[in-house]
């Protein structure tokens, strides 16, 4: 709704109110047509001002109406009556005017905003575009490159950059509505005319054709096959290159085309899921709701590797005060420097001031003693590990919870050897840990529910997207991730080139394919694992047994090339060539083609053809097979903190949802069916049997994906 008062004697002040972001929700709508007329016919109003209620201007529409059937004023007809009255209408913009509350601000006539406010069209991050004339009147008033670069991105910019770049008139410290009634006042009787932006011609560069070009190429290069941000270039370009009404006609036409996509639905679900995430819980009951957390100030962490280091970081920005160990000097020297540049580039990129002062380093474990939580996060082994959290069970104060950053390690183990197992939970990181969104929070049978609330919430002030799940090897990401690299590695067997894998998942939408992601991350340290495991055998044998291990099939190719030295990017050579160590810049090397090809000749296999779809197939639904197997374990409380954990730490492409939603577009029944079709080809590879929980959804009537919680809550009591 939005409520109505007269200011200052003369002002009518329209109040927008539906917390928690004043969402534009059809009875919003609804009271700002009535309060803007009310404000009109009032002879005593000679201006009017419109706001948020609780210092935040407007949110956008409200997703929740998002494909059920519109009730309530239309949002154009809406803006359009403002931005044609005849009395000055000013937007007082605190907190955030994002989307349509953007687009209702640029409908006013002058926009004044707090300095801490926020402003910005993210439409194009749930696979749709401003339409509600943002596309069309943007660009008429800041010009066309800097609207390409926010509506494309759907980046969020400063009160200071929004006046930068005119998008809004005054940028204030003080109260936001007194300065705007003040200035409402200072413009009362004006002329309007050269206030309407839809009546502004579209500045255009000398080399339009050419802007457009160059912006429509980087575009659909980064989208890597997303169509929104496609959509988005040309709703601009409509604006540049068409009178105003007909631009708004080519912007309605293109957000029918997107609004209905499955593109947008995979990106309003992945919106959803990271909220749904958040209301977590756990076997024994335990829930977001019922458990508190633990209030933290001070954290430590222990190993300032790569992945400590970023933990730091990440713990520092978030306003804690952080105590970094490193019991090897050299290493301590060079996590402070490293730690030091990292905090000074955060804080340029956001604006701020480096927050240097929180962190304190020392080489003893003794220097965590009043700290509240401490993440570990020393090398990938367990007894290493042991050791560590027994030095801590000694050293810190009662009640001091212990986190380990295992990428897939026992947490059960390590609880076990505390006194108080309660405590211990696992915050597995991804890389680097102060920019990826990620953060596993993983519980095991005797962790507390205080003590996940707390891992929980601590991830949440780090802004990462934390996704609560049991303990079992791999977790859930890395569990998953096995099959997938195992899919890959025997497709290189059967006639495959890694060019030819990483240029099918590329296409689908991954950042990078499986091969060039393992140079990236190091071929090492996957070696290191299956050595552990007594998979990886020294030296090479020939013939079938040569590939089997424990009964099942298993290919030796990785073992072998790193026993080559090829550990990738960091060597110079892995699947790829490079230039040299360290180069980013993949290549196709000659040698692995031949290696390939005197790999296949030894163990007697031909080579086939193989093309993207069975590349697609083996690789995704295999992964797909196991997340249903992870549903199944109770690993996972739904399909929503799979799909969160792939698209914020495996690169998952956003606009096709997650692994759980993408199965659901595809449909269950094909899945089902791919997977029988190469279990019965490759019967020596147990996991493309497909999963139980699976097949029931299929017997089920394959329902959407929000229900499958209920099937799943079904075979658990049947169990």
């Amino acid at each position: 709704m939005a409520q109505y008062t007269r200011v200052s004697g003369v002002v009518g002040l329209i109040t927008l109110q539906n917390p928690p972001v004043n969402a534009l929700s059809a009875v919003v709508r609804q009271g700002i047509v009535d309060k803007v007329e009310t404000a009109l016919s009032d002879p005593k109003v000679k201006s009017v001002v419109i706001c948020g209620q609780n210092g935040n201007f407007c949110g956008g529409a409200d997703i929740k109406e998002f494909g059920t059937k519109m009730f309530g004023p239309p949002l154009i007809p809406m803006i359009h009556s403002i931005e044609a009255a005849n009395k000055p209408v000013v937007a007082a913009i605190e907190g955030s005017a994002l989307g349509g509350g953007l687009e209702l601000a640029l409908g006013c006539h002058y926009r004044i905003a707090h300095s801490k406010a926020r402003l910005g069209l993210p439409e194009v991050t749930l696979g749709l575009l401003p339409a509600a004339g943002g596309s069309q009147r943007l660009p008429r008033l800041i010009g066309v490159p800097a609207a390409l670069n926010l509506i494309t991105t759907g980046r969020h910019v400063t009160a200071a950059e929004a006046l930068q770049l005119g998008i809004v008139d005054q940028v204030t410290d003080h109260n936001t509505v007194d300065a705007a009634v003040k200035f409402a006042l200072s413009v009362a009787g004006q002329s309007l005319d050269a206030r309407r932006i839809s009546t502004y011609p579209c500045p255009r560069p000398s080399d339009l054709d050419a802007l457009f070009e160059e912006v429509m190429q980087k575009v659909r290069q980064s989208a890597r096959g997303a169509i929104a941000p496609v959509a988005c270039v040309q709703a601009v370009r409509a604006a540049a290159t068409l009178p105003y009404a007909q631009g708004m006609e080519r912007e309605k036409e293109l957000m029918a085309t997107l609004f209905t996509s499955g593109q947008a639905r995979a990106l309003q679900y992945i919106f959803f899921a990271q909220r749904a995430v958040g209301r977590w819980r756990m076997p024994s009951g335990a829930s977001w709701d019922t458990s508190k957390p633990r209030p933290v100030t001070k954290a430590a962490v222990i190993g300032l590797g790569t992945m400590g280091r970023g933990i730091a970081v990440a713990l520092a920005q978030t306003g804690l005060s952080v105590v970094a160990v490193e019991t090897q000097e050299k290493q301590l020297m060079e996590a402070k420097q490293a730690v030091s540049s990292m905090l000074e580039r955060g804080a340029k990129r956001r604006g701020g001031v480096p927050v240097l002062g929180r962190i304190s380093y020392s080489q003893s474990i003794q220097a965590v003693a009043d700290v509240d939580l401490v993440i570990e996060a020393v090398f990938e082994d367990m007894a290493l590990k042991i050791e560590v959290f027994k030095q801590l069970t000694a050293v810190c104060k009662p009640g001091t919870l212990l986190c380990t950053n295992t990428s897939g390690l026992d947490v059960d183990q390590l609880a076990s050897e505390t006194p108080n197992p309660e405590l211990v939970v696992g915050m597995h990181f991804f890389a680097p840990a102060h920019v990826m969104k990620l953060l596993e929070v993983v519980y095991g049978p005797r962790s507390s529910p205080q003590a996940v609330a707390t891992a929980m919430q601590l991830g949440k002030k780090m802004g990462k997207a934390s996704v609560a799940v049991g303990n079992c090897r791999g977790f859930v990401g890395n569990r998953m991730l096995k099959l997938y690299l195992e899919q890959a590695s025997f497709l290189l067997e059967e006639g495959a080139t890694p060019e030819l894998v990483d240029r099918a998942l590329e296409e689908f939408g991954f950042p990078m394919g499986v091969f060039r992601m393992s140079d990236l991350s190091g071929l090492d340290v996957g070696w290191r694992v299956r050595k552990a495991d007594g998979l990886a055998e020294p030296g090479e044998a020939s013939g079938q047994s040569a590939r089997i291990r424990k009964g099942y099939r298993y290919s030796p190719i990785g073992d072998l090339v790193c026993e080559q030295g090829r550990f990738g990017q960091k060597t110079g050579r892995g699947w790829y060539q490079y230039e040299k160590p360290g180069s980013r810049v993949a290549r196709s090397d000659p040698w692995m083609h031949s290696f390939l090809e005197q790999y296949r000749a030894r163990h007697g296999l031909v080579a086939r053809r193989i093309d993207h779809q069975e590349v697609l197939e083996r690789c995704l639904y295999s992964l797909i097979n196991e997340g249903f197997r992870i549903l199944e374990d109770g690993i996972a409380a739904g399909p929503e903190d799979i799909d969160v954990i792939y698209v914020f730490g495996y690169g998952w492409p956003r606009h096709r949802g997650g692994p759980m939603f993408y199965a659901s577009m595809v449909g269950l029944a094909k899945v089902l069916e791919r997977l029988e079709h190469y279990h019965q080809a490759h019967p020596d590879v147990p996991y493309l049997q497909p999963c139980s929980l699976l097949r029931r959804l299929v017997a089920s009537g394959s329902p959407p994906v929000h229900m499958w919680r209920e099937v799943i809550k079904k075979l658990h009591s049947q169990l």
